[in-house]
This record gives C-alpha cells, sequence and structure tokens, in this order.
C-alpha cells in the first residue's frame, strides 16, 4: 500500500483491510526480530546445555526493564510523525526526524554503559543461580555493546510506521535474520563459542538491517528524508516526544519490573523450570508480537486520522484494531498450545521435565493472550490521540500492582507455578477496565479539541 493511501480513502480497500495490510508486515517484521533470540536458545539448548539456554533466557527480562524507557521515547517518535504526516505538514515530519535519529543514538550509549557496567549486579538482584550468571552477564555485556545501533534501527522503522511504510523494515530484518542464524550455527558448532557467539551473531546482524534502513532514509525523496546537515535536537520536538515517549517507556518499564520480578520467582525453581519457562516465553513471544502489529497500527492509524481532525474513523480504527487483535491471538494461541510438546521439544529436545513445565506456562499465558492483545491495542489509541500518561497509570495500577501484591500475598502462600502465572491473565483484565474508562473520557476530549481546530495548533 502506498504511504499516502493510509488514511486517505484513495485505496480501494476499506479501512479494516488497510490495518490488515499495514499489520501483517508489522507482524512479520517482529517475528524475524524474535527470531534473533530464538536462535540464539534453540542453537545454545542444542549444542551448548542447558546452563547456557537458562543463561539466555534468564536475560530477556532484565534487557527489556533497562532499554524500555529508550525504547518507549520512538513511540513518541512514531505517535509526532503520525499526527504531523496526516496534517500534511512536511516541515514538521522534517524536524521530528532528525531530532529523533539523534536522540536514538544518545539514548544507544546510555543504554550501552548501564547494560555493560550493571550486567552481573543486576542478574544477581535477580537471584540468577550462581552456575548461571556468568553466563549470562556475558551475553547481556556483548548485546549491550550493539544498544546504539539497535536503537537508531528502532527509531528509524519508527518514522517509516509512522508513514505507512511496514514493507521495507520487514525486508531488511529477514535479510538480517537469515544472517544472523547463519553466524549463530558458524559461531556455536563450528568455533565451539557459547553464549557469547550467539550474542555476537545478534549485534552483527542487526547492525546490517540498521545500514540499510539507513541507507534508504539518506535517498528517499520523501518528506523524512535524512540529511546529515539538519541532524540536531528541536527542543519544541523533544518535548513533545517526551510528554508521549517517557510514559510509554515508563509503562514498559512497569511491564518488565512486574516480568523481572516473576522471573525471579521462576529462578527460585531452578535451571530445569528456567529452561522450560524460556522456552515457554520465546513462544508467546511471537504470538505477542503478531498482536503487537495492531498496537502500532492503532497508534499510527489514529495519530495520523487525529492529525487530519477525523473523529469517525478514529472511533472505527480504535474498533477494528480491537477485533482483529482479538482474533489474532485467538488463532495463534490455540495452535501454539496444541502443538505444544513439538514447539517445546525444538528448545529442549533432551529435557521433557523442561517441556512439562513450558505446558504449565502456557496454560496460563498462551491461551489467555489475546486479552494481552486487547490492552496493548487500546493502550495505543490513547497514546495515538497524543494522552501517554494515563495508560502508564493504569498499567502501573492494574499490571504491575496486580502482580506484585499477588506475589507478594498468594504465591508467597502456595509457592507453585499454577500461582504464579495465573497472576498474568488477571492483571491484563483488570487494565482492560481501566483503560476503557480512559479511552471513553480521552474521545470526548478529543472531539472538543478538534471541533475547536485545536488539534491543529497541538502540531505546530
Amino acid at each position: 500500500m502506498k504511504n499516502k493511501d493510509l488514511i486517505t480513502g484513495s485505496s480501494k480497500y476499506p479501512l479494516w483491510v488497510r490495518i490488515l495490510l499495514y499489520a501483517l508486515p508489522l507482524a512479520a517484521t517482529g517475528m524475524i526480530n524474535l527470531l534473533f533470540n530464538a536462535a540464539d536458545m534453540i542453537i545454545v539448548g542444542r549444542y551448548a546445555g542447558d546452563t547456557a539456554l537458562a543463561a539466555v533466557s534468564s536475560t530477556g527480562a532484565l534487557i527489556n526493564l533497562i532499554v524500555n524507557l529508550l525504547m518507549g521515547l520512538s513511540v513518541g517518535t512514531t505517535v509526532c510523525v503520525a499526527q504531523a504526516y496526516g496534517a500534511k505538514d512536511d516541515d514538521r515530519v522534517s524536524v521530528v526526524a532528525h531530532t529523533s535519529v539523534c536522540i536514538a543514538f544518545i539514548g544507544g550509549l546510555i543504554s550501552l554503559g548501564v547494560g555493560v557496567v550493571g550486567a552481573k549486579f543486576f542478574l544477581g538482584l535477580m537471584e540468577c543461580p550462581n552456575d548461571v550468571i556468568d553466563k549470562a552477564a556475558l551475553y547481556m555485556r556483548i548485546y549491550f555493546c550493539g544498544m546504539p545501533i539497535m536503537m537508531l534501527y528502532n527509531f528509524g522503522s519508527g518514522i517509516l510506521r509512522a508513514i505507512g511504510d511496514t514493507r521495507r523494515p520487514m525486508v531488511y530484518l529477514s535479510l538480517s535474520g537469515v544472517v544472523n542464524v547463519f553466524l549463530n550455527i558458524l559461531f556455536v558448532t563450528q568455533l565451539k563459542m557459547d553464549v557469547d557467539g550467539v550474542a555476537l551473531a545478534t549485534v552483527i546482524s542487526q547492525g546490517i538491517a540498521c545500514l540499510m534502513l539507513y541507507i534508504y532514509l539518506f535517498r528517499v525523496d520523501e518528506c523524512f528524508r535524512l540529511n546529515v546537515k539538519k541532524f540536531g535536537i528541536d527542543l519544541g520536538v523533544l518535548k513533545k516526544i517526551i510528554m508521549i515517549g517517557v510514559p510509554a517507556g515508563l509503562q514498559g518499564m512497569v511491564f518488565s519490573i512486574s516480568n523481572v520480578v516473576i522471573q525471579s520467582s521462576v529462578n527460585s525453581f531452578g535451571k530445569t523450570v528456567m529452561a522450560g519457562c524460556g522456552a515457554a516465553a520465546s513462544l508467546e513471544g511471537f504470538i505477542w508480537t503478531a498482536m503487537n502489529a495492531f498496537h502500532q497500527a492503532s497508534v499510527t492509524f489514529v495519530g495520523q486520522y487525529y492529525g487530519a481532525g477525523d473523529v469517525k474513523n478514529i472511533k472505527k480504527s480504535a474498533l477494528y484494531c480491537v477485533i482483529l487483535v482479538a482474533a489474532a491471538g485467538i488463532l495463534l494461541s490455540t495452535v501454539t498450545y496444541l502443538n505444544a510438546d513439538f514447539l517445546l521439544g525444538i528448545y529442549c529436545k533432551k529435557n521433557p521435565a523442561a517441556i512439562e513445565y513450558g505446558k504449565i506456562r502456557m496454560i496460563f499465558i498462551c491461551c489467555t493472550y489475546f486479552t494481552c492483545g486487547i490492552q496493548d491495542v487500546l493502550t495505543g489509541v490513547i497514546r495515538g490521540l497524543g494522552n501517554s500518561v494515563s495508560p502508564m497509570l493504569v498499567s502501573l495500577i492494574g499490571i504491575c500492582g496486580t502482580r506484585l501484591v499477588w506475589i507478594w500475598t498468594v504465591f508467597k502462600k502456595f509457592h507453585n507455578l499454577y500461582m504464579l502465572f495465573i497472576s498474568y491473565p488477571i492483571s491484563w483484565v483488570i487494565a482492560i477496565i481501566g483503560l476503557m474508562v480512559v479511552y471513553v473520557f480521552s474521545m470526548k476530549k478529543t472531539k472538543l479539541l478538534l471541533s475547536d481546530g485545536v488539534s491543529k495548533s497541538l502540531n505546530s
């Protein structure tokens, strides 16, 4: 689909089909990105053993916790570009793009420092077992050396998503994903490397994707084309990106904090449970990524329609995204759970006990995952309207608060995996209720702003 056809109606496709066509490449892109970590885990689990697999799987929640604040700023970029693009303000699109790239590079350097210096300390706080912590810290340090590259890629692809281009990032990650798998096999099976090999392969392959993306951004003949002479930070744009992006990042951190606490609880059961639950989490990640594509679609479509002042299609976009994400979540979760033994066996071929532990996690999380998708889409809709603080507060109370209270009370009394993982669906339902209330009030405010013509001034 051409960028200009995203919201104008000039496309021959109805709105729900346009959303689907926008989301499908995003879902494919996210799944390819997940293959980086999945390939790490599969190859390590098969050729380096359970200790190495536990080391790689135990870093996910912690890595997300550290980078989510800065990654949240890329949401601010997407919203700002989408609103300016919908309002046909080419100059502002350019300013937002150049400011965002600068933020990405600085943020990447900060993440690099925090991750490299604090890896072992943070893993220790998570009660990472002594026989796993050294390898987990090594994996994290190498991974974070590539954070400037990864941040630049995420912000750059956020610019393309905002103007409706989701196919190029998919192509770039597809090519780099092939490189990643090849390098994983080379480093681990031929050069006899361990977690250091898979981490290095991830950094190199994502560097290739980033290079291809920025070659395009510097050469494209569009309003978002990058020019070295224009790089700098516009304070007005920075303020708006921060107002939207920081709450989004804090919301991501809230999720990660609760996940870190849960991962710490999983760690208390030993490395076999860690390996099985890590494998299940990796599989669930593919489902979440597919659903998250509709979250990103909701941000872009609602943002552009907000910039264009079209209340009717804001509501339609929200409704279609909720329906599509629920359908995708139910379908993918059902297929995944019905094939749990085979899929978990890919990761834990020689460990039947780990497979059984992974299935316990999937019963509670995979089978109810569509509720997480609905919660994500509602968050995206509200962010597209320019309100990022309210979803953060709902997540703080509904997600993090619920899970932490549950772990410190119910799970503490009934110390088993069943009582641990049931906290996920309970927290998602609570968050959905809160977000529905926020959406109603946000739409009332949006109608007033657009009726007074204020939205145009908000983009100036």
